[in-house]
């Protein structure tokens, strides 16, 4: 079963968040941990990018799941009064 079209936009924004996160930790770019390593500069960057993975691979297969299943992104919504 799809999205339906009226979930759209809800559904597209809570994968778009899980993405940008994403975005945030994962290289080149990792603005997070460039700032962690900034907070922390005697700690390598491997080190954090080490500590990181574990978050990296959760996020990546919440993506997939959402992807898979947009009616878990959907649940809390559809329950919500409007």
């Amino acid at each position: 079963p799809g999205v339906p079209p009226e979930m759209i936009a809800v559904w597209w924004g809570i994968v778009n968040v899980v993405i940008i996160e994403l975005g945030m930790i994962i290289p080149p770019i990792g603005i997070i941990v460039f700032i962690l390593h900034g907070l922390a500069p005697k700690i390598a960057m491997r080190t954090i990018y080490r500590g990181v993975t574990p978050f990296i691979v959760a996020d990546l297969v919440l993506l997939a799941a959402l992807t898979l299943f947009p009616a878990i992104a959907l649940w809390l919504p559809r329950v919500l009064p409007s």
